[in-house]
């Protein structure tokens, strides 16, 4: 069996030798925002039943409002800003965890002061987000 365990470094709110990509191309109901796959799509890595990503909306940034079948985690590691979760608003800043259940809409936006970056775990078979209306 190969080993393809790996250590990812970081510097700087990006990680060596994986790609900044973008965020959506289906959508244009955000602004802002870059995404990097951490774990999950690598070599040896389709066994997990999870992807790991990192996403940064710029100042001001936000991600789409939607909603989708799967549940999501995300841990703030920068910035500080706000989660939509339904009708309601969270501030957030660093190290606050979100969960997202099923079904339920929302939306990340950051200050205009400075990016809002997070760690975001996902199972690797999910539904299409459905992006809603703003």
């Amino acid at each position: 069996m190969k080993n393809s365990s790996r250590v990812i470094k970081y510097d700087s709110f990006r990680w060596s030798g994986v790609a900044i990509g973008e965020y959506k191309a289906d959508s244009s109901d955000f602004q802002g925002v870059s995404r990097q796959t951490l774990i999950g799509e690598g070599d040896g890595e389709t066994d997990l039943n999870f992807i790991t990503r990192y996403f940064e909306l710029a100042p001001g940034g936000y991600s789409t409002l939607e909603e989708h079948q799967h549940p999501h985690s995300v841990v703030v590691l920068r910035g500080r800003g706000q989660v939509v979760l339904g009708e309601r608003r969270y501030d957030i800043e660093p190290y606050d965890c979100v969960y997202i259940s099923p079904g339920a809409v929302h939306r990340f936006e950051a200050s205009e002061q400075q990016p809002l970056g997070f760690i975001c775990i996902v199972d690797r078979v999910r539904d299409r987000p459905k992006p809603l209306k703003t």
